[in-house]
């Protein structure tokens, strides 16, 4: 297989793995991006309250916590059987929702988005595993990149679709095309021509085997400053989502938009994610996180100018910069861990990454209460150059990709 292409687009599409892994990612990412949108308006039309829609998120998000544990589950066994296993119990799962249709069948939709979550955990290890197996290792950057452009892109056009499904057929609807989109995951997983090894069956306790992917990433020279940059940042990140309803108001604008600026936020996340996998060949993955970091600070602190032009081109900028440690990440968890290990390394990274996000998001909710946002904004740019410099420490380590 030639690897000469360097654009991105064609490597990954001319690796068959990689393209089937890909289009996988595409089919579940669009019946998810729908469901999540289309569960919080369901819970408001049936009770009117916005505490109880936002749990919707809350149970989606809840499981993140139990990664190291959740994660051993992608390495007791072949990833391709569990990957086609997990899609078809939530397409089966889902088709619970069509009995919700009044505020006392909401715990069954909680109940539903919680096995969701944790099931996703599941999912996303046995994937970032299987994908570190079948596709080329130099191809693995490009993966992950055109992996959130398709993630991105269908955040932008799933919420569309399922808001004009819920809007005709009711959350049942979504429900329902949220399940097919699972089964025809399921199919495309199926595909590849993928050699796996049956695993030793697992030494010691569940606990003790979860905390070998702690181990593993605080031990790793590269990997320990990636996940500690990228926890700090999505903790900003958290932060400077909840001021996005007062920079609008800054703006004299209505909430509605909102939408504009995550829609241009959802195109600079697209772009980076063509460009990324050439940018780690060039930069190494701790130059790209850094250079991406400092790009989300400028973008963060410049959101306190109130003009419209600065914030969509902040907006953009933030989509930019976010994804570079998000994908710098991933794709050094993916090179420097040993297969047995990848499933509950994987978990564990995502739990030490995202779950901050969450936090952020609270404590911001409450922060913009009390404090001028734009004062927020600027703290917010500056605290994020910290982990920033930290990559660029000569401790980070070097970004180097060890043999495996």
């Amino acid at each position: 297989m030639t690897t000469k292409t360097t654009w991105p687009v064609a490597r990954v599409l001319r690796d068959r793995e990689a393209g089937l892994y890909l289009c996988g990612v595409v089919v579940s990412g669009f019946g998810t991006s729908a469901l999540w949108l289309a569960s919080g308006v369901w819970v408001k039309d049936l009770t009117g309250s916005d505490g109880l829609a936002a749990l919707c998120l809350l149970a989606m998000w809840l499981p993140t916590l139990a990664g190291p544990l959740l994660g051993t589950l992608a390495d007791r066994g072949r990833r391709r059987p569990l990957l086609i296993g997990v899609n078809l119990l939530l397409g089966a799962l889902l088709l619970a929702l069509v009995y919700v249709d009044a505020p006392g069948d909401l715990w069954l939709l909680y109940a539903v988005l919680c096995v969701y979550g944790a099931a996703g955990v599941v999912h996303d290890a046995a994937e970032s595993a299987l994908v570190a197996t079948a596709v080329e290792p130099s191809l693995l950057g490009d993966f992950n990149g055109l992996r959130t452009t398709a993630t991105e892109g269908m955040k932008l056009l799933a919420p569309l679709a399922g808001a004009g499904l819920y809007a005709a057929h009711g959350g049942a609807g979504v429900a329902l095309l949220d399940a097919a989109t699972f089964v025809l995951a399921a199919g495309l997983y199926a595909l590849p021509r993928v050699r796996e090894e049956t695993p030793a069956p697992p030494a010691g306790s569940r606990r003790r085997r979860s905390a070998e992917g702690v181990r593993h990433l605080w031990a790793d020279p590269v990997l320990r400053p990636l996940v500690l940059a990228g926890g700090a940042t999505m903790l900003c990140a958290g932060l400077n989502g909840a001021m996005v309803y007062a920079v609008v108001d800054g703006l004299g604008h209505s909430p509605a938009y909102t939408g504009v600026l995550y829609a241009v936020q959802g195109g600079g996340s697209v772009a980076v994610g063509l460009l990324s996998g050439p940018a780690l060949r060039h930069l190494g993955a701790r130059r790209f996180a850094a250079s991406g970091i400092v790009v989300l600070a400028l973008a963060v602190a410049l959101r306190a100018v109130p003009s419209d032009p600065v914030a969509l081109v902040c907006g953009a900028a933030i989509g930019m910069g976010l994804p570079a440690v998000l994908i710098a990440t991933l794709t050094s968890v993916q090179r420097r861990t040993p297969g047995a290990l990848l499933g509950r390394v994987t978990a564990t990274a995502h739990t030490l990454v995202f779950t901050p996000n969450v936090a952020g998001l609270a404590a911001g909710a409450a922060l913009v209460e009390l404090v001028d946002h734009r004062l927020v904004l600027v703290v917010l740019g500056a605290a994020l150059l910290v982990p920033a410099a930290a990559l660029c420490a000569p401790g980070a380590g070097t970004g180097a990709v060890p043999h495996r």
